[in-house]
Parts: C-alpha cells; sequence; structure tokens
C-alpha cells in the first residue's frame, strides 16, 4: 500500500505503540512525524479495508503539504482528496463517499459535521497534525470529540514538536484527544541521535544605544505615571515593574467582568483606560528595545491615526501625556539623524559573510513584527541581498499575503530562487522548506513552542546554524531565559506524563468513559439552523447532545425548530447593539411572519451596563417586543443553557403528530414546498398531515374545498379535525 517509505527504526517503535492505543507523538521538527502518519494510515485501512482516514492541519499550506506527502507514498493517490471550503457542500458529500484519505483544516471539517451532511462512523483513524491546538474551542476538540463517540473503530494519532511547558496545558491536550499514550523523543535519544543533524545555536549580543535609552527614559516616565495612578485608585499593588502583559491584561479582564456585572464606578472605568494605556506604552518600549526606531515610529502613527477615528479614550489621553510627547519628539529627532537599531548593522555584517562563504546559502529571518520584515527587507536590498518577505493573510497596517502567494514563495525559496527568507511567526509552523541553512531570530520569543519550532527550520539534511539577536539589557534577556526554562519544564513534564501516565487521571478507563458519556441515542429532533451560526458554542452543544442540525441560510431568525417556531439568538452586547443600530425593529417585524416566534437574550452580565444607553430605552425595547409584538423573550445564563432551551422547544415541538415538519424558510423556494407550507399553515395541519391532504386532493384549491366527509377518508384526519378546518374555512370573517 506505501510505497518509496523506508522507515527508521524509531519511527518504527512509536508506530507499534500507535497501533494499539491512541498517542501523542511528540518528535523535534524534520525528524519524520509525517512518516508514523502513513504508516498507521496504511495499517488501519488494510485492517479495515472500507473504512477511511482523515488528517487534519491548522492552515491550507500544511494541508496541502500533506495532501502531496500522502499522494507520493500511497498507491492509490486519486482516492487522497484535499478537503476545501471553497467546495460546494454537495461536491464534498460525494468527494467524502469515495475518498479513502482526506486531508482537511479542521474549521471545514466541522461545519459539515455540524451541518450533519458527513458521517464519522466509518473513519478509522483521525491524524491530528500541530496537536498542541487541541485546547479551549479550538475545532480540533469538537471534532475529536464527535469522532471517538461516533467512529466504529476509533484511533486518534496526535503529532507536534512541542505540546507546551506547562503540565495542564499538556494533560488538555492528552484530555481533548482521548490519548492513552505519549511516544516521546528527543535529539538526546539514542535511537534518535543517528539521524540528527547538528546545529550551531550561537546568542549574538548587542549594547542597547545610549540614545535610545533618552526615548526608554520618557516612555518609562510615563508609564509610572500610569502605574501610579492605577495604585491610587484602588486596584493595582507593587511598582511598575513588577506587571508582566499577562497580569495587566487578567486585570483588565477582571475589571471588565464586574462592569458587565452592573457596577459603574468610576474608578472602575478609569482603571481600565488607564491599562490600556500602559499596555501601549509597554508595547512602544518592546518595539524600541528589540525591533528598532522604524517599527517604533510605524507604531506612533498607527496611534495618531486612530485618535482622529476613535471614541476611544486611552489612545488621546496617551497622545496628550507630556511625557508620551518627550519620546515621538525624540524619535522624530533620531530618525533624522539616521539612526537605527545596532542588530541591524549586526545583520548585515552576519549576512555578508555567509552569502561570501556560501552564495547559494538559504537563510531564514525570523521577526515579530511586519514592520520590522519590511525595514529588514530594505536592508538586505541594499545590500543586493535577493530575499522576500513572508507574512499571513491578516490585513493589518499593510496588505497580507493570500495562500496562493504564501505558496508562491515557499516554492521559489525551496529551488533556491531566492536566498533569504523574511518570515513573521506564518513560517514557524510546520511548512516544509528542505535544507535550509541558516535561521536568525531578529529577537527571542518568551514561547517554548515558537522557539522550538523556529529552530526546526534548519538542520534537517545536513548541519545547521542558528543564530539569535539580543539586546543586552533589554526584555531580549528576559525572552531568552524565559524560552529557555519554559523548554526545560516542558522536558521535565512530557517525561512525567510518559512515566507515570495514570495519575493524570487520562488513562483508557476514563476514556471509555467519556465515550459512554458522550454516545447518545440516535435522536430525531431536527433543528436548522442559520448558516451565519456555524460553529458556535450553542451549535456544537445540540449536536453533542443528539439533535440532528441542518445548516441553511434562513431569511428570519437563527433556529427553526418548528414550522412555526422561529429564534432570534442574541447575546446581551448584542442585543443592546441591536438597538442603537436599529437593526432590532426590523428583526421583530420579520419574526413576526411566523405562528410563534422567540427571542432568546444569553449572557450573565448586567444588560443595563453593556452600551452607553439609558436603561429606560432597554425596557422600552424590551416591552415593545412582549407587549406590541407578543414575541415571548427567554434569557439564558450561557451556550449550555440556551442549547437546553432550544432542545427542549423542538422536542415539544416535534412531538407526536408534528414530528415530520417541513423544514424551510419565511421564503420558500419551489411550487412544492409553498403548497406544503400553505396547507402546513392551516391550525392544526402542519407538515405531517399536508403531504398525506395534498396527496390525496392534488392541489391546495382541492384541500380547501374538500368535503368534511371527504376530508375525514385522509388518514390521521378525524371527524372532529375535519369539523374544524370546514369551520376555519367556512367562516365569515370579522374585523
Amino acid at each position: 500500500m506505501i510505497k518509496n517509505f523506508k522507515p527508521r527504526r524509531y519511527q518504527e517503535s512509536i508506530f507499534n505503540t500507535c497501533v494499539q492505543k491512541n498517542c501523542l507523538v511528540v518528535l523535534p521538527t524534520g525528524m519524520g512525524k509525517t512518516g508514523i502518519a502513513l504508516l498507521l494510515a496504511a495499517h488501519r485501512l488494510t485492517n479495515y479495508p472500507k473504512s477511511k482516514v482523515v488528517v487534519l492541519a491548522p492552515t491550507k499550506p500544511l494541508v496541502e503539504q500533506h495532501l502531496k506527502t500522502f499522494k507520493k507514498h500511497f498507491e492509490f493517490d486519486d482516492k487522497i482528496i484535499l478537503f476545501s471550503g471553497f467546495v460546494k457542500p454537495e461536491k464534498r458529500v460525494l468527494l467524502w463517499e469515495d475518498a479513502k484519505i482526506v486531508v482537511s483544516t479542521p474549521q471545514g471539517l466541522e461545519n459539515d459535521i455540524l451541518s450533519n451532511k458527513l458521517s464519522l462512523e466509518n473513519v478509522s483513524l483521525l491524524i491530528v497534525d500541530e496537536a498542541h491546538r487541541a485546547v479551549k474551542d479550538y475545532s480540533y476538540v469538537f471534532i475529536a470529540k464527535q469522532y471517538h463517540s461516533k467512529a466504529k473503530h476509533p484511533r486518534i494519532l496526535g503529532l507536534t514538536a512541542s505540546p507546551g511547558s506547562e503540565l495542564s496545558k499538556i494533560e488538555d491536550v492528552c484530555q481533548n484527544l482521548f490519548i492513552e499514550d505519549v511516544e516521546i523523543r528527543t535529539e538526546n535519544d539514542p535511537d534518535v541521535k543517528p539521524y540528527i543533524q547538528d546545529v550551531d545555536i550561537k546568542w549574538l549580543e548587542v549594547d542597547f544605544p545610549e540614545e535610545f535609552k533618552e526615548i526608554k527614559n520618557s516612555l518609562i516616565a510615563s508609564l509610572k505615571t500610569k502605574i501610579t495612578t492605577l495604585r491610587t485608585l484602588g486596584y493595582l499593588q507593587g511598582d511598575f515593574s513588577s506587571h508582566t502583559r499577562t497580569s495587566l491584561l487578567s486585570l483588565q479582564a477582571e475589571l471588565r467582568g464586574r462592569i458587565s456585572s452592573g457596577e459603574k464606578d468610576f474608578e472602575i472605568l478609569k482603571s481600565i483606560s488607564l491599562l490600556a494605556e500602559v499596555m501601549k506604552i509597554q508595547h512602544a518600549l518592546e518595539l524600541l528595545e528589540s525591533q528598532g526606531l522604524e517599527p517604533l515610529r510605524k507604531y506612533f502613527e498607527k496611534l495618531e491615526n486612530q485618535s482622529k477615528t476613535t471614541s476611544v479614550k486611552a489612545v488621546k489621553n496617551l497622545l496628550e501625556d507630556k511625557d508620551f510627547k518627550v519620546a515621538r519628539t525624540k524619535l522624530e529627532k533620531l530618525t533624522k539623524e539616521g539612526l537605527d537599531h545596532p542588530k541591524l548593522d549586526l545583520l548585515k555584517k552576519i549576512l555578508s559573510e555567509e552569502i561570501q562563504k556560501n552564495k547559494n546559502i538559504k537563510i531564514i529571518i525570523f521577526t515579530q513584527y511586519r514592520a520590522s520584515s519590511s525595514r529588514i527587507k530594505d536592508v538586505l536590498d541594499e545590500l543586493s541581498i535577493s530575499s522576500k518577505v513572508f507574512i499571513g493573510q491578516t490585513t493589518k497596517e499593510d496588505k497580507g499575503l493570500s495562500q496562493k502567494e504564501q505558496k508562491e514563495i515557499i516554492d521559489l525559496f525551496s529551488k533556491g530562487e531566492f536566498n533569504c527568507l523574511i518570515s513573521t511567526s506564518v513560517g514557524e509552523e510546520g511548512l516544509d522548506i528542505p535544507q535550509v541553512d541558516l535561521v536568525i531570530f531578529y529577537e527571542p520569543v518568551p514561547s517554548a513552542i515558537r522557539s522550538i519550532q523556529r529552530r526546526g527550520r534548519t538542520g534537517r539534511l545536513d548541519k545547521g546554524k542558528v543564530f539569535v539577536l539580543v539586546t543586552k539589557k533589554t526584555r531580549d534577556e528576559g525572552y531568552r531565559w524565559s524560552a529557555f526554562h519554559k523548554e526545560r519544564r516542558m522536558s521535565v513534564n512530557l517525561k512525567k506524563l510518559k512515566e507515570d501516565f495514570k495519575k493524570i487521571n487520562l488513562t483508557k478507563e476514563k476514556t471509555q468513559d467519556q465515550k459512554l458519556n458522550l454516545f447518545v441515542e440516535e435522536s430525531k429532533t431536527k433543528i436548522v439552523v442559520d448558516y451565519r451560526e456555524k460553529g458556535s458554542k450553542v451549535m456544537k452543544t445540540l449536536l453533542e447532545d443528539g439533535i440532528i442540525l441542518d445548516l441553511k441560510t434562513l431569511e428570519v431568525g437563527d433556529y427553526l425548530l418548528s414550522d412555526e417556531v422561529v429564534v432570534e439568538y442574541k447575546t446581551k452586547k448584542d442585543f443592546v447593539d441591536s438597538i442603537i443600530d436599529g437593526r432590532l425593529l426590523q428583526q421583530i417585524r420579520d419574526l413576526s411572519t411566523y405562528l410563534k416566534p422567540v427571542i432568546i437574550v444569553e449572557g450573565e452580565e448586567d444588560i443595563f451596563s453593556q452600551r452607553n444607553i439609558h436603561p429606560n430605552a432597554i425596557r422600552g425595547m424590551l416591552s415593545t417586543i412582549a407587549v406590541s409584538y407578543r414575541i415571548p423573550i427567554i434569557f439564558t445564563k450561557n451556550h449550555l443553557d440556551t442549547a437546553a432551551t432550544l432542545k427542549i422547544i423542538a422536542q415539544r415541538e416535534q412531538d407526536g403528530e408534528k414530528k415530520d415538519f417541513q423544514m424551510h424558510t419565511a421564503k420558500p423556494l419551489s411550487l412544492k414546498e409553498q403548497q406544503e407550507y400553505l396547507i402546513s399553515a392551516i391550525p392544526g395541519i402542519g407538515a405531517a398531515l399536508a403531504r398525506p391532504l395534498l396527496k390525496e386532493f392534488k392541489s391546495p384549491g382541492k384541500v380547501i374545498n374538500a368535503s368534511e366527509e371527504a376530508l375525514r377518508k385522509v388518514k390521521l384526519i378525524g371527524e372532529k379535525k375535519a369539523k374544524k378546518i370546514r369551520e376555519l374555512i367556512d367562516s365569515d370573517y370579522h374585523e
């Protein structure tokens, strides 16, 4: 089944474990994690010939890379397909049925599972690349849960070079992917060592320029002022140096939570604004220390533009701060003098020397910021070094690269069309770039995962080099040691996980219990969900509760629970926002086209503290909905509460004779649907009786003109119901 692939000894050893159990495989970048996936895929398809394998990867370039690898090494390459969101749902269903191996991003597959278009029942292997992402609400978590509960012969393989430094996160990954064992190899393991190339890592230090210190001192003076004010307001303790970005974000989130709960004290509002200013200053300091003047200038320019268009006081207040103004003035002066960060001079020196040694050298320069990548590109152009910038799709200050453009750049780099790839974080994860000779970190990163991924770009086929540029006595040094200690902690935690897997309650017995809890008896309750709700927590919860979901574009509302009940779903924030922007009244009018409209408003926050709007405006709207339009409003706490409410209403509506209701939008498409819709609107009929009536009498007109005796002949139409239908049709209308 597999061709042109000979496994290494450690790959065979790991494979043997994966055959027996759901396994998380942790291997250094470039050491053949995909090879283990190939072996296991072939094994599962041999044992279960009528099954299929699903391979998930977080980005389209990575997905295309896996597709290429699997097609290269499997004999039936025509049965290996790429699942793309650009393919119409109907076509994806046909492709799925015919495929043996499906390679997809998780988001695309998740949508098809949510809309009940695909079944995971016959999938014998789920391969999850970059498995460290399987935390919180990422699509991997939902898909793994659905797969584990529904597949006849489930097996999960998680692949990563670095699952994280915190034991709790590693445990979460294992629990979310139903992992039963972990296979870990490092460069020092005896079965791996023969295949490892030497990587020379050098930390190259530069001094922080004296001229830059003037800007830094002004920024710190501004920072101290904000911190001092925060302390006087009572929500912050300690010196400014004792607070990290993480701790400040945590405090800000806590204060926002208190506002949502109804507290509107001046001290809280002022503290939130000051925290926003503090974090902007911290960001400016990081740019100055690790990146240089040009990225800082662009950031100041961005703040200036924001101040002209935003109503956010934090930006306006910061730009009016006297010390911040001094920092901006000093920056303008140094920029005019042509000064820049000494890292750029060091970079010039390194690149000139390396290219002189080897004209065909391949180099990747990693930098945290797009502004720095542009500046580095300018420097390389001055040296006549061929290079290209590799950034993500997100459009911020500058236009991002499309996935097609990203692929073209990687292909050109792989072919040796240019020497140097200048990449932001988008190039850190999983891309197959063969034979990179040198990797340069323009700055250290505090993340163990990102640091490992950056280094893993070199030393695959031959010896490699890594240079890390560090500005002395700045946060660069802090980030350097942060990543170092996190990597050590990760190594210790992984060994602990391997040696004592049962102690963290991730045993096979637990995963079996979870599977039993997840397995829901086949439900006949169905709900039509508006396509814009795809991926929501409410949808996922409904699916886990056994509800059949049908994703459609609804003209009215977000959830159709029967042919009579439509639900408009809003969070408390969205509810208030829709009052302010005028959407809500039109939505209410549209809801009234259904016999039983409902509004669900979700959230535990205080609805009267969501926006700067008078409480009476909210009370007035609630009264209008309930009294003038007679639409009930149901308040729920969270997505679980919302899903439970939708489920109960749907089950009540679809109970007994209403079970087979006609799922449609307010505007049916076909003539048949319109005819069924017309007859189903007769009270007591619904879709369950509309079809047999039309089948018997052939047209809506003949149904309406049918005698009571003729109506009684139709199955499920009794004497009482026939009498009511005639009474409704024959009675005079009175205003």
